[in-house]
């Protein structure tokens, strides 16, 4: 909790008493304490704004439309289907039959009957049955869909994060070495003036000079800075909610925060099967692997549909059946005697011949449409395995280069740019080469912050490829994965 402590001389404090028996400035009194409270909600809200990589993967999981775009679609299929297996409705007719034009006395003539009929139809075959697998086919395969979307928006979300992280501590570091630098203007310039051994006006121009870059290169990456927490507002900024008609407004990230998260890189945990002798066990193990990613699992559920669609096509070349039972109702004849009533029972069908020639195509486009989905399977398991592999090949790179940079190189910079800042005050050793071994380091030390943060972004990436995990049976789809970082094991 933020505490604001007024501090008062005597005669201050005697002011402030009166002010506060004074019934008129009292009012400015509240005014005073009403801009305190807002100042420290202030503070308080902006201490907020340090965004954490899981705070902004959450508020992206919890308030992405996308997700609740997709649920709807679920669910209207999910509607449709349980119709879908309903019969049509029943055809009633009424109808008053041979009514005599010239009476139209009921009980003129015998055949004057008063009429009500039924009919109903049954659709093709088991099309009912079908139609209604094929929809719930289609559905299921939205839950996957929403698993891929998680995955994609946690590895997205990662991406912009490290990337604001990045240029944020890359302004820090070189704003911790402009104090260095501005040191080495000071000692130039001490050295120039007083005309101290080998020191010249180069040298404080010089000087001067990288000043000048190091607050262009702050420049520049406060601007990158700025682009990557804009571009992390997409996911965690407000959202318009139609029904309010207001503008829901989140924690905008004004900042990221200061440490950089561990993110785990989930295992791979797929096998091959047993039986060596198939084709398809001879696959390669990352391939197996992704054969369970929700993205493939959403395609597999596409497949089953459009073998659905097929069989339905199949079925399009059967007989559609209908019934009708009707019923005539018969007054009495001029005798004044009861007359039976008339029921009459019917089944009608249909020849589907003359539109045999419909129905082959029909069933050619069905069959056409279940291999579009197979080669949409098989382009997307292509990109996604030589993704997989590029990003692995990456990853032990940056995991070499970054052994490499804090065993040896920053050590080794470290040690130059001393060097030669200490033989440069015993006026035996050059200017030029302290600012370049300064500059070096600096480079080298933005660099190997690069270096690990880069590495978050590509273990970021390959843990979408890993979340085949999140698909687990007992996983519960509905609820994001959060994901997982070093500080989830505490």
């Amino acid at each position: 909790m933020n505490r604001f402590v007024l501090y008062f001389s005597r005669e201050g404090f005697h002011r402030f008493q009166a002010l506060v028996l004074n019934p008129w400035p009292s009012a400015l009194l509240g005014l005073f304490l009403s801009c305190l409270a807002v100042i420290s909600w202030a503070e308080n809200h902006s201490g907020r704004q340090a965004l954490t990589l899981d705070r902004a993967i959450q508020l992206a999981h919890d308030h992405d439309p996308w997700l609740a775009g997709n649920l709807y679609s679920q669910q209207a299929l999910e509607a449709k289907a349980g119709a879908a297996s309903s019969l049509p409705s029943p055809t009633v007719s009424l109808e008053f039959a041979n009514w005599p034009t010239d009476s139209f006395d009921f009980n003129q003539e015998p055949m004057t009957q008063f009429k009500v009929r039924v009919s109903q139809r049954f659709p093709r075959g088991d099309s009912l049955a079908i139609n209604e697998k094929k929809l719930r086919r289609l559905s299921s395969q939205f839950p996957y869909q929403r698993l891929d979307r998680r995955a994609k928006v946690a590895s997205r979300v990662s991406q912009r994060w490290l990337d604001a992280y990045k240029a944020q501590e890359s302004i820090a570091l070189i704003e911790n070495d402009r104090a260095l630098f501005e040191q080495l203007v000071d000692l130039a310039q001490s050295r120039y003036s007083t005309a101290v051994g080998r020191s010249r006006q180069q040298d404080l121009i010089r000087a001067q000079l990288e000043l000048t870059r190091l607050e262009d290169r702050l420049t520049i990456l406060r601007l990158q800075r700025d682009q990557a927490l804009a571009d992390l507002s997409e996911w965690t900024g407000g959202v318009y909610e139609p029904q309010l008609s207001a503008y829901e407004a989140f924690e905008l990230p004004l900042s990221v925060a200061r440490k950089l998260p561990q993110i785990k890189m989930l295992a791979m945990n797929a096998t091959a099967p047993v039986d060596t002798h198939t084709a398809t066990a001879k696959l390669p193990r990352e391939l197996w692997f992704l054969l369970s990613h929700p993205a493939v699992k959403a395609l597999d559920r596409q497949y089953d549909a459009s073998k659905a669609d097929v069989e339905l096509m199949r079925e399009g070349n059967k007989p559609q059946w209908g019934v009708n039972v009707g019923y005539g109702f018969r007054g009495n004849d001029l005798a004044g005697e009861d007359q039976a009533d008339f029921l009459s029972v019917g089944v009608n069908f249909d020849l589907p011949l003359l539109t045999r020639n419909r129905q082959q195509h029909r069933f050619k486009a069905a069959i056409a449409g279940a291999g579009a989905v197979q080669m949409k399977k098989q382009l997307l398991l292509k990109k996604m395995l030589a993704s997989l592999r590029a990003a692995q090949v990456e990853l032990d790179a940056l995991t070499y280069r970054q052994t490499l940079f804090v065993d040896q190189l920053l050590p080794q910079m470290s040690d130059q740019s001393e060097a030669s800042l200490t033989a440069y005050t015993y006026d035996d050793g050059d200017f030029d080469e302290v600012v370049r071994s300064r500059i070096g380091e600096l480079n080298a030390q933005i660099e190997a912050l690069s270096i690990v943060v880069d590495r978050q972004k590509i273990i970021a990436r390959l843990n979408y490829f890993y979340s085949v995990q999140w698909s687990d049976a007992s996983a519960s789809i509905n609820n994001p994965p959060r994901l997982l970082l070093e500080s989830d094991d505490e």
